[in-house]
C-alpha cells in the first residue's frame, strides 16, 4: 500500500474557533460521503510537512503565513481517495491562528471546488453537540493542546 503523506492546518479565529470544510462526494469512489474536515492536503514532491502546510493554507483558504510551528498532532489510517486506491495516510497537524475570517477559493482544484461545498467556523461546543461526522474524530483534543 502506497503512503500519501498529508500537512491539514487547524484554522483558529479570534473566537477560538476551528475552520472546516464540508466535504460532499458525487460520482467519484467515495460518493455519498458527506463530512466536514480541516483543509489541508498531500505533499507534493520535495516538500516537507512545513512547507506543505504554508502552501496548503494559501491554496485553500487565501491565508498567508510564512511558518507553520511544530506539528501538534500525528495520525497514521488507511484511507479510500477519490479514485478508489486506498492509501496508508500520515497525516501531520499545524495550528494557524487566522487574524480575520475572509477566505478565498481562487487557489482550489476543479477537484476541490466539486467537493468541498461549504465552510464553517466551529466552536468546540459545537464539535461536542453535533452529529455530522468530523475528521480527525480527536479533534477537540487537538484543539485544547492548541
Amino acid at each position: 500500500m502506497r503512503q500519501r503523506n498529508a500537512a491539514r492546518l487547524l484554522v483558529i479565529n479570534s473566537l477560538n474557533e476551528v475552520l472546516l470544510f464540508r466535504f460532499q462526494h458525487k460520482g467519484d469512489a467515495l460518493d455519498g460521503r458527506d463530512y466536514w474536515a480541516t483543509p489541508g492536503g498531500g505533499l507534493e514532491e520535495g516538500e516537507n510537512f512545513e512547507t506543505a502546510a504554508v502552501r496548503e493554507l494559501l491554496e485553500e483558504t487565501g491565508l498567508h503565513v510564512d511558518t507553520v510551528g511544530a506539528s501538534v498532532a500525528e495520525r497514521d489510517f488507511s484511507m479510500m481517495l477519490p479514485s478508489g486506491e486506498t492509501v496508508l495516510s500520515v497525516e501531520r497537524y499545524f495550528v494557524v491562528r487566522a487574524d480575520g475570517e475572509q477566505l478565498t477559493r481562487d487557489g482550489w482544484t476543479a477537484d476541490e471546488a466539486r467537493v468541498m461545498t461549504e465552510h464553517k467556523w466551529w466552536s468546540v461546543a459545537e464539535l461536542q453537540e453535533t452529529r455530522e461526522t468530523v475528521w480527525p474524530e480527536r479533534l477537540i483534543e487537538m484543539l485544547e493542546r492548541a
